[in-house]
């Protein structure tokens, strides 16, 4: 059932820290945050590495801040890219068992409304996305850490896997920029099942929408 649930987006006032793994995280305590979180085998290294070449080389020449026309070029050539790589059903596609989806669902929705607020999440055959709120004082990248461990350590089990990785080492995020972002957003969730064109029962998809 839908519940109220925080938002704040990005502010221009404060500071950003911005880190580096793979990719480049934006940091900004409190605020609501679009994650994505992909399965180890469901992206060929060959073709990851590929796409983060691509990415670095097109953000060298393109510093922030960005153009709309700038914005949607990037989402073009690398987000969408590789959503749609994603949405293709590669790899073991481990998500597709119900089982394993509660697993992560439960990983997920451990802390909900006592460190963070969860207001939109799909879990799909071979990937997560969620759309967040830590609280104030919680680092948004180690739930995240913890979300995606805890459920790896769970998985592998039910799997009776042994020395494998469960999930890709680093994840897409993004700070919501404002209530239209937050909108598309959660429209994008919703979405990403009937596009992908799965069958009910293929997938796990929890909203709450009642804003605070």
């Amino acid at each position: 059932m839908p519940s109220t649930v925080p938002f704040q987006c990005l502010s221009r006032q404060l500071p950003v820290e911005i880190t580096q793994q793979t990719l480049p995280h934006w940091v900004q305590p409190g605020t609501s945050y679009f994650f994505t979180f992909r399965l180890a085998d469901s992206v060929p290294q060959s073709l990851l590495n590929e796409w983060i070449h691509q990415r670095a080389a097109w953000l060298a020449h393109h510093p922030q801040p960005w153009s709309q026309i700038d914005t949607l070029e990037y989402a073009e050539r690398f987000t969408e890219r590789m959503d749609a790589w994603l949405d293709a059903g590669h790899g073991s596609c481990a998500l597709r068992d119900p089982a394993v989806r509660q697993l992560v669902e439960d990983s997920i929705t451990k802390f909900d409304g006592i460190r963070l607020h969860l207001d939109a999440v799909v879990i799909m055959p071979n990937h997560v996305h969620l759309l967040v709120k830590p609280n104030d004082d919680e680092n948004v990248f180690k739930l995240i850490g913890g979300m995606k461990g805890s459920s790896a350590r769970v998985c592998n089990s039910h799997l009776n896997r042994t020395g494998q990785p469960f999930w890709m080492e680093d994840s897409y995020n993004r700070i919501v920029r404002d209530y239209d972002e937050l909108r598309a957003f959660r429209d994008y969730i919703r979405r990403n099942p009937v596009e992908a064109k799965l069958r009910e029962g293929d997938f796990t998809l929890i909203e709450k929408h009642v804003l605070k």
